[in-house]
């Protein structure tokens, strides 16, 4: 009992201890709480540096000189000197961040190197902004009145730091990779006088006037700062130009470069189907707003290709074989009717959230369904039109784009409005679901969307106006236009209704912001073709598939193979990603026998009567796995099929204008 006593009144008094000592506990941590709340040392934001100058509409004070070596062949460096002119006091320079036709932040600013700034003959510091690694500043000494700069872009020497673009052969010569300017001015503002030095012997090509020459040093007209990053160059040692024409007396060139001077030899028929392409997108479009348009094309495997419009200039690059391989290169002829489609629509009607005061004022790309998808729309229309692709290659083109689109998964959750962030947001990096994650979809089916709305108005207005009347009242240059006019999804609704009255508001909403399932296919219906599958692919789809090196069986298995049996694609939700095959497995045999494309082939037509599933080697890195996929359905490749009688609407969109 003593004993149960004394433990009774220890237990109570550790109990009464232990509540004082949770108590005082808590005190403490209160008070280091309170003190941590109060304490200078505990983290806080570091505030942000002071805002760059916002863009105003006013005029620089003189005129910016750049010099570019463009010589350095051999170690791919353009070599730049430039000289701005200054106040005393702090300044800003910015290298080109948001590029137009890129609709995102790619400036190459990890390119730029050497950047050395002088004033007077005396070196000055520069800092680079702590938060914007585009903007550097500098504190310009009283009395100087003009900064000498010097640097290098150091361009790509192989194709994993970015895409080439200068070879021993050609080069591409983009300004915005080359320049430095003070913030606080709109780029319309900054007058630039530019100058390059080429290789010697060398031809060149850019929308920019020249106004002398020395040797290899060119010096161009000065020009704004907008305009110079909009008129790029190319140039080569193995070039020819030709005559293509004009547009309401504004002359029109081909200006192609090659890597080799045998794939310039063109027959006079293929440059009779560009001039006919001048000729039909003026018949679309109406007048230009351009006074000359110079293409701009890179035959080569050697440069990094290209498809990049500017107002009046676009560069282009494409298979070495464009003329000299006619018959195979049909896939790659829509390049040159898109970019020129884009002088008006992009460049000179431009989204007013897309349009920016300077190259470092971020875009916003609601409407690429519009600026990007009317255009893809109008690269086909205007490629067959004028010759470039026959009408069965046209039909061919929209049967892959419809079949392609219409199996896009990736709708159910990610509506095609959201698809115009992705140059932001994804960058044109490898993906491992495109079918799912969706890429850029504004493009094609953006195109399904306007063939939907051509269709449309030429059956409410029984054929007597079309998507032609409404590029040419939208986009068609005025008489006394003299710069770039933006528009709103608003104005864009107002015009569709002066061609004929719709609810175009809810049309192109429903669309947009819809979830499907499947894509917008009714402008094919309406137009007198459906979408239907075959054992063979087309002559298009084979085309295709060679130019990019691929085998598609997009819509058998789900999957597409390239180079050593690798696949570069899986469907989401089709038989190959339900049986866990991914982008990258290595397909190693097929049924026990080593890979090939036809042995491929042969087993899926065999599987339409086999009771057992396909059995797959497949290897992922050292790892070595046998896959099943029961797959019953043959081979499938995209087609379109004539529905009713007579002159389809398609077959009248697709034929020349009178």
């Amino acid at each position: 009992m003593e004993r149960t006593l004394i433990t009774g009144v220890k237990s109570g008094w550790r109990r009464v201890m232990t509540g004082l000592a949770a108590a005082g506990m808590m005190a403490a941590t209160l008070s280091v709480a309170e003190a941590q709340l109060a304490s200078p040392a505990a983290p806080q934001p570091v505030p942000m540096p002071p805002a760059i100058a916002a863009p105003r509409d006013t005029a620089f004070p003189g005129t910016i000189t750049l010099e570019v070596d463009a010589s350095d062949i051999d170690r791919r460096i353009f070599s730049v000197r430039e000289t701005i002119p200054v106040t005393a006091g702090p300044l800003t320079l910015l290298y080109p961040q948001w590029l137009p036709g890129n609709h995102a932040p790619r400036g190459r600013v990890d390119k730029l190197a050497g950047l050395t700034i002088t004033g007077n003959g005396q070196r000055l510091a520069w800092r680079r902004d702590d938060a914007n690694v585009f903007a550097f500043h500098v504190d310009v000494p009283a009395g100087v009145t003009t900064l000498e700069l010097s640097f290098q872009f150091l361009s790509p020497t192989d194709s994993n730091q970015g895409r080439i673009v200068m070879t021993p052969e050609m080069l591409n010569l983009q300004w915005n990779t080359v320049v430095l300017y003070a913030a606080g001015y709109f780029a319309r503002q900054i007058p630039v006088a530019a100058s390059v030095v080429l290789p010697p012997e060398w031809s060149y090509a850019t929308s920019l006037k020249p106004s002398s020459r020395a040797g290899s040093r060119i010096a161009f007209e000065t020009a704004t700062l907008e305009t110079v990053v909009d008129s790029p160059m190319f140039a080569g040692r193995y070039a020819v130009i030709h005559d293509l024409g004009s547009l309401n007396g504004a002359p029109v060139r081909l200006n192609v470069f090659a890597d080799e001077p045998g794939h310039l030899a063109a027959k006079a028929e293929q440059i009779e189907a560009h001039r006919n392409l001048v000729i039909e997108t003026g018949r679309a479009f109406g007048r230009p707003h351009f006074q000359s348009y110079e293409f701009l094309l890179a035959l080569t495997d050697r440069m990094g290709g290209i498809g990049l419009e500017h107002s009046s200039s676009s560069e282009n690059g494409t298979d070495p074989g464009y003329f000299t391989e006619w018959n195979r290169t049909a896939p790659g002829r829509d390049l040159l009717p898109h970019e020129l489609a884009h002088s008006w629509n992009g460049k000179f009607r431009r989204p007013a959230d897309l349009w920016i005061a300077n190259f470092n004022t971020p875009m916003r790309n609601g409407l690429l369904w519009v600026y990007e998808g009317q255009t893809q729309y109008w690269g086909v229309i205007l490629a067959a039109r004028a010759g470039l692709i026959s009408k069965a290659q046209a039909l061919e083109s929209l049967a892959a784009t419809a079949a392609l689109y219409d199996q896009r998964v990736g709708r159910a959750w990610k509506p095609l409005q959201d698809t115009t962030n992705d140059p932001i947001t994804t960058a044109r990096q490898p993906m491992p679901w495109r079918s799912w994650q969706r890429s850029e979809d504004y493009y094609s089916e953006g195109l399904l969307l306007w063939l939907d709305a051509d269709t449309l108005i030429r059956e409410k207005t029984r054929g007597r106006k079309s998507l032609d009347d409404f590029a040419k009242l939208f986009f068609g240059a005025r008489a006394d236009a003299a710069g770039p006019s933006t528009y709103s999804f608003d104005d864009l609704v107002g015009a569709l209704n002066q061609i004929v009255a719709h609810d175009w508001r809810t049309f192109l909403r429903d669309r947009l912001d819809g979830h499907g399932p499947g894509a917008p296919l009714d402008g094919l219906r309406r137009g007198g073709y459906i979408l239907a599958f075959a054992e063979e692919p087309t002559s298009f789809f084979k085309d295709a598939d060679s130019q990019s090196k691929l085998q598609t069986f997009s819509y058998s298995l789900g999957l597409t193979i390239g180079r050593e049996g690798r696949l570069t694609d899986v469907l989401w939700d089709g038989p190959a990603h339900k049986a866990g095959l991914t982008v990258g497995s290595q397909i190693v045999a097929v049924n026990g026998i080593a890979y090939d494309v036809e042995r491929l082939k042969t087993a899926i037509t065999d599987g339409k009567q086999s009771t057992s599933p396909m059995e797959f080697l497949i290897k992922n890195g050292d790892h070595y796995r046998t896959v099943a996929i029961d797959y019953r359905g043959g081979l499938r490749y995209p087609r379109l099929e004539r529905t009713g009688s007579g002159t389809a609407i398609l077959d009248q969109i697709l034929a020349p204008r009178k």
